[in-house]
């Protein structure tokens, strides 16, 4: 368990980072085809659904590998 405890904590750490030091890596993220972004004069509403399943599968294929 303290294994997947150092793995959450380093990917927080690095996603940090980067949202401090190099933002524009993360600009795709809610931009995608298939995002659903709706705007009002008085609300709005955002749905990733393309970009959420592309973390789904990133994280999933980083989660096997550490398996093996």
């Amino acid at each position: 368990m303290s294994k997947w405890i150092m793995l959450i904590g380093a990917i927080i750490f690095l996603t940090g980072a980067i949202l401090h030091f190099a933002p524009w890596l993360l600009n795709w993220f809610g931009r995608l085809p298939g995002d659903i972004r709706i705007e009002n004069e008085r609300s709005r509403i955002f749905i990733p659904l393309t970009s959420m399943i592309i973390i789904s599968i990133i994280f999933s294929i980083l989660i096997n590998l550490f398996k093996k």
